[in-house]
């Protein structure tokens, strides 16, 4: 399990609940990686945008807790119901707030996408955050799940793991849009 921590600055309780703008999903290359968010998240902020006007995008009730991730209408309009999701916390590989729209948050969502070959294993979520404090405190009580998590699965001990089962990796980026902009630089440079 990898968890990039640099010192969590949230409550660390959960549930934690937000209310946000769902910007949908888009198919994602990889499992981990503000690489991996950054087509996917652009694609969507794009669309958005691209909505006639007076069109707002719908608003969610986003619940972390140690279980995962639920998506649920803050309305009671029926076309709000297909909104409702729960992602279990062993399927999140990555979490974080963008480094060039800073209120929105992502995270990348591994699939069981079975027979189907030809969709990528991969799918990111978007989500517009009222301010880029709270899409921060929502990678902080993601960071907060995956903790919980890597403890429990610590707990479980290493019995699974020499019966042949595969350990799941997530992350969770906790360095400011600032910080993650100066790293890409800098490898860019290199």
């Amino acid at each position: 399990m990898a968890l990039e921590n640099r010192g969590l600055e949230a409550s660390g309780e959960l549930p934690q609940t937000f209310q946000v703008k769902y910007l949908g999903s888009h198919d994602a290359r990889g499992l981990w990686g503000i690489k991996h968010t950054r087509r996917p998240v652009d694609n969507m902020v794009t669309a958005a945008r691209a909505l006639p006007a007076g069109t707002i995008l719908p608003f969610i009730k986003l619940i972390v807790s140690k279980d995962g991730v639920a998506l649920l209408p803050l309305g009671k309009k029926r076309h709000d119901a297909g909104i409702s999701k729960k992602f279990s916390i062993d399927t999140i590989s990555y979490g974080v707030q963008d480094l060039v729209y800073t209120r929105v948050f992502s995270m990348i969502i591994v699939r069981d996408v079975g027979q189907n070959q030809g969709i990528s294993p991969f799918e990111c979520h978007g989500f517009v955050c009222e301010s880029r404090h709270h899409a921060r405190q929502l990678t902080y009580a993601l960071a907060t799940a995956f903790q919980i998590y890597s403890i429990n699965v610590k707990a479980q001990g290493k019995a699974e793991e020499t019966a042949g089962n595969i350990k799941k990796r997530f992350a969770i980026d906790l360095r400011s849009p600032e910080e993650i902009e100066a790293a890409l630089t800098a490898d860019s440079e290199a």
